[in-house]
């Protein structure tokens, strides 16, 4: 008997593991498919120990998935995030974050909805469906139990910063980057990028007309849109029209490479096409390949030159930290009324990096030109060409100008009063004093070695002459030259 309790406890301890393991597979196993569909019924709400990403949802592949993104610690925004990669695709509420808070809950009854019962609403997909899905493409989608083909909601038609391969961007959509300074539309025949520095200004920045060298668009016809094509291009099409009519081709164009495929509008304000070769996103295309054409690439009052990279267009201020000056808002008038709270920088040889693109009045001079910004108080500058008499005018806060080194190209900024550098940083200050303190100790070891050469130097001179003086014998060592005869001897022949 002893024997077989013996023999069972080895069993015990042999299979006991095998079937920890296999309990563990099981719940994860059922697990992964509670959470491939949302079912009406469905309460989500932040977990306080989640630090980056919590996922709510998978796509089959595994791939993608939906879940609460935990932004600047305290904020939640609902998002589609690329799971190997962790690269958020697309934001359910990128303008209107929620707290990360137990109170935030995600529910499902027919419309997926964000919200907090006890301050707001944040978001909802405003549908009357029966469940949710992530398709292997990254869509979000809301279906109907008796529907087949067109989903009742999907992600793909409210895009944020990103697009994906086969994903339709119409002229009804705009993709807006994270810092919400640039955004990407559709015009008639063109794609265009855009920056909003000031609030009601819309500055294009790039305007990218369909070559239309495979089909022409048809005016007033069907509208317009764009696709980034497996075939590794960005297509610009006409509805009902399957031939590109443009067509911007990535660096892998009509190469054997493949991986997934997204463009995203990124912070600077280009437009950057990627692909996952299964470890990293490569980079593939580029809208704006030159830095200096970059719509602010040196930030507020910055100079970009080709060769020398940022500096300051007061040519007094250090660049540091992307920005010459504070960052500024708003215009120069008190209710209708112009205000005169500003100094002015001028600057020569300089021009906007998208001048072809902005508006400009025709003047005879520079004073002229001038004086059509200094009295409108919506303007912040002004770029006279004495060339062609072209006058630029800038209705929103400076912001990086290109070096041509053409000395006819003048320009005039608005600077607001008490705008200036930015305040040192307080571990910069500190350091800038230990610094201080560090070539002080410096310079006085620096002196006190120069102080002990130049009596060595003047001892030798001293040993020489008492030498000469006593037929060139010496009385011993150098060291004993420091007694009262030296110093008599060094006073009367000094």
């Amino acid at each position: 008997m002893e024997t077989h309790f013996i023999n069972l406890a080895i069993f015990l301890r042999a299979t006991l593991p095998f079937l920890y393991t296999l309990t563990i597979l099981l719940f994860s196993t059922t697990a992964t498919a509670t959470i491939s569909e949302i079912s009406r019924g469905f309460k989500a709400t932040p977990n306080s120990s989640t630090e980056t990403f919590q996922p709510l949802l998978y796509d089959s592949s595994g791939n993608f998935s939906l879940g609460f993104l935990r932004v600047n610690k305290t904020q939640l925004a609902l998002a589609v995030l690329h799971v190997p990669s962790s690269e958020p695709f697309w934001l359910a509420n990128p303008a209107q974050l929620a707290r990360w808070s137990d109170r935030t809950h995600l529910t499902f009854n027919g419309s997926l909805v964000l919200s907090d019962p006890n301050t707001k609403f944040y978001w909802s997909t405003h549908t009357d469906a029966d469940h949710v899905v992530l398709l292997n493409n990254s869509n979000l989608v809301t279906k109907s139990a008796n529907q087949t083909e067109l989903p009742a909601w999907q992600s793909f038609d409210s895009p944020t910063d990103t697009l994906v391969e086969n994903q339709n961007f119409t002229s009804t959509m705009v993709l807006i980057s994270t810092n919400r300074l640039y955004s990407m539309k559709l015009g008639a025949d063109f794609i265009g990028l855009y920056a909003n520095f000031n609030k009601g200004s819309n500055q294009i920045y790039l305007r990218h007309k369909a070559m239309e060298a495979k089909t022409e668009i048809v005016e007033n016809q069907a509208p317009i849109y764009a696709q980034i094509n497996p075939d590794r291009y960005l297509g610009m099409y006409q509805t009902g029209n399957p031939l590109p009519a443009d067509v911007q081709k990535f660096n892998s164009f009509q190469t054997p490479v493949t991986g997934f495929l997204r463009v995203r509008l990124e912070p600077d304000g280009n437009l950057i096409g990627y692909f996952w070769d299964g470890s990293t996103w490569v980079l593939d295309y580029q809208a704006i390949s030159q830095t200096c054409e970059l719509p602010s690439a040196c930030g507020s009052y910055g100079l970009c030159n080709a060769r020398n990279g940022c500096s300051c267009l007061d040519n007094r201020t250090e660049f540091a930290s992307g920005e010459c000056f504070t960052a500024q808002s708003g215009d120069f008038c008190s209710d209708g009324v112009p205000r005169n709270n500003f100094w002015v920088l001028r600057r020569n040889g300089v021009e906007p990096p998208y001048k072809e693109l902005m508006r400009y009045d025709t003047t005879s001079s520079l004073g002229q030109c001038e004086k059509l910004c200094e009295r409108n108080c919506s303007c912040w500058g002004a770029v006279f060409n004495n060339a062609s008499g072209f006058c630029y005018m800038m209705d929103y806060p400076i912001q990086t100008l290109v070096s041509v080194g053409d000395e006819t190209k003048m320009g005039y900024f608005k600077v607001r009063e008490g705008a200036g550098r930015k305040k040192m940083n307080v571990g910069v200050g500190a350091g800038i004093g230990v610094m201080c303190g560090v070539v002080l100790i410096l310079v006085g070891i620096v002196g006190a070695w120069r102080f002990r050469v130049w009596k060595r130097k003047r001892g030798g001179e001293v040993k020489s002459r008492f030498m000469d003086l006593n037929g060139g014998v010496s009385p011993g060592p150098y060291k004993d030259l420091g007694s009262a005869s030296f110093r008599s001897i060094e006073m009367g022949t000094t």
